[in-house]
């Protein structure tokens, strides 16, 4: 499966998919604002990273304005966080196969464009 999930709007997504070829490659773009994560795409992902945790955004502002840097979350709070509202996913979000790749790190775009290169 070659699958983007990302925001249309989010212009470091757009960079780096850019960066990645990702069009040209056939990877199917799904813009999580306008359709919204299922469960099942969420277990998905959940199965290649290891926790929900990994695929948890602490940088959106709902994160702060609803006080949960000041909580403890386990593995079921961040899943129902990130099905409860799309800007708790870390964009963008590749799949590839068997492979994933979260976030806008720089040595995650660097583990991306290896692996597309290969």
């Amino acid at each position: 499966m070659k699958k983007v999930y990302t925001l249309s709007t989010c212009d470091t997504s757009r960079k780096i998919l850019k960066q990645a070829n990702i069009t040209k490659l056939g990877f199917e773009l799904k813009d999580i604002k306008t359709s919204p994560i299922t469960e099942e795409e969420l277990n998905q992902m959940y199965k290649l990273a290891g926790s929900y945790e990994a695929l948890f955004s602490r940088r959106s502002q709902k994160y702060k304005s609803l006080g949960l840097k000041d909580k403890v979350l386990v593995e079921n709070d961040y899943k129902n966080l990130i099905l409860s509202e799309y800007t708790f996913l870390k964009r963008p979000v590749i799949l590839d196969g068997n492979k994933i790749f979260i976030g806008n790190s720089k040595t995650n775009v660097e583990a991306l464009l290896k692996h597309l290169k290969d």
